[in-house]
């Protein structure tokens, strides 16, 4: 992108267009320090994603109940609605759910060389921590949370609970 060119998204044309596409993601920018893009329902999402910078998402349409772990332990839910936003800083592990007919905007910083996105899940039955996939994103648009996801489900022994023997399902099917 040129210096001079600062793009305008009609939001409300992007999300039919992915609704319409069946896509879940469309990549609006990634450019100079920054990366923005539309997301679509993450009703399937369970693990927590670990960001190296701060993160803003605005709920374009639809409710999103916002996962995240407390310091000490354990999780909350923050619930964003429609018009509204929410600022996650760095290291705020957050897993955002919500509908399929529903969409966020997302604003982060670009990655820099050797930064990861660290994708974690956790034991539903006993909060055990069960595995980390860390990945560097270096293009947004390849869709790393489908890798991530990927190789955590195809590893038995990465969905199975040390703590008390849990075996997640495989959500991919």
């Amino acid at each position: 992108m040129h210096p001079s060119q600062m793009p305008i998204v009609e939001l409300d044309r992007t999300a039919q267009e992915l609704q319409d596409s069946g896509r879940r993601v469309a990549v609006l920018w990634q450019d100079s320090e920054s990366l923005a893009f539309l997301a679509r329902g993450r009703e399937y999402r369970s693990e927590f994603h670990l960001n190296p910078s701060d993160e803003v998402m605005f709920m374009v349409r639809g409710t999103m109940d916002l996962h995240y772990r407390r310091p000490e332990g354990g999780s909350d839910v923050a619930v964003v609605p429609p018009g509204r936003c929410i600022f996650t800083p760095t290291g705020i592990a957050h897993s955002p759910r919500f509908a399929p007919d529903s969409f966020v905007l997302v604003i982060e910083r670009l990655r820099r060389p050797g930064e990861l996105d660290r994708f974690r899940w956790f034991c539903p039955s006993c909060d055990h921590f069960l595995h980390e996939e860390a990945v560097h994103v270096g293009d947004y648009s390849v869709d790393p949370v489908a890798g991530a996801y990927r190789s955590f489900y195809e590893d038995l022994d990465a969905r199975t609970c040390d703590g008390c023997g849990t075996v997640l399902p495989d959500e991919r099917l």
